[in-house]
């Protein structure tokens, strides 16, 4: 019988074995009309780096995880700290641990939030600035990578759950929902098409409320809270 030997070789004793450290980094979407354009586009607070590594260069907002601190806390304190910011959606995303990503070992644990509009004013510090998801500049570490994968996600699940509801007020008219879906998709949707989908999906509740304007009145719906698309399932928040 063939024995596979499993033996690893211990580090040198001289070696320098600096311990593995984790960060907590947040993506943040909302959505907005970028200068010259009439639709609106996803688009997602960076910070810019004061000190090496990659000095000057923009990056996701996060912070080192403390101690005695779980990780859904140290997102929203760290987003608290760097942004200002308060996201009415936050969800874990992924982690990334590639042993090469920064100079010492570090292992970040990010998570993906989702801003609405009204909720965007508090972000006004000189190192922080809103960019358009689609045309990053030259990020720091492996960030840009890593909203690559969040806008993944996001255009993922925008089909099966009721994200779109993250970027939405309470109450909304269907062309309102429906720019929020052609905005993550990233193309246009027929109309008709679309109200015939949601009003069939019975996760909208119409109000009687109505929106008006220059156009005829539009009905104000609101999300159906009995219908829960994007449940976690049984998982601790306190993680």
């Amino acid at each position: 019988m063939t024995r596979t030997s499993t033996f690893t070789a211990a580090p040198a004793a001289d070696a320098a074995v600096e311990p593995t450290r984790v960060a907590v980094s947040t993506v943040i979407f909302t959505l907005r009309r970028l200068p010259g354009s009439e639709t609106a586009s996803v688009v997602l607070p960076l910070v810019r780096r004061t000190r090496d590594p990659h000095e000057g260069l923009w990056a996701l907002p996060g912070g080192w995880l403390d101690a005695a601190e779980g990780l859904d806390a140290a997102a929203s304190r760290t987003l608290a700290e760097t942004t200002g910011l308060a996201p009415s959606y936050l969800e874990q995303l992924y982690a990334f641990g590639a042993v090469d990503r920064s100079p010492s070992r570090v292992v970040s644990i990010v998570y993906w939030a989702l801003i609405r509009p009204d909720e965007m004013a508090d972000a006004s510090d000189e190192n922080v600035q809103w960019f358009d998801a689609a045309s990053l500049p030259r990020l720091a570490f492996d960030h840009n990578q890593i909203v690559d994968y969040a806008l993944w996600r996001l255009r993922n699940k925008v089909g099966y759950s009721r994200i779109a509801h993250g970027l939405l007020a309470d109450v909304f008219t269907l062309a309102e929902l429906r720019e929020v879906y052609e905005a993550i998709l990233g193309r246009r949707l027929d109309p008709a098409n679309f109200r015939r989908q949601v009003e069939n999906s019975g996760t909208l509740i119409p109000t009687d409320r109505f929106r008006t304007g220059s156009h005829r009145p539009a009905r104000l719906y609101r999300y159906n809270q009995d219908v829960e698309l994007a449940d976690r399932g049984p998982l601790d928040r306190r993680q």
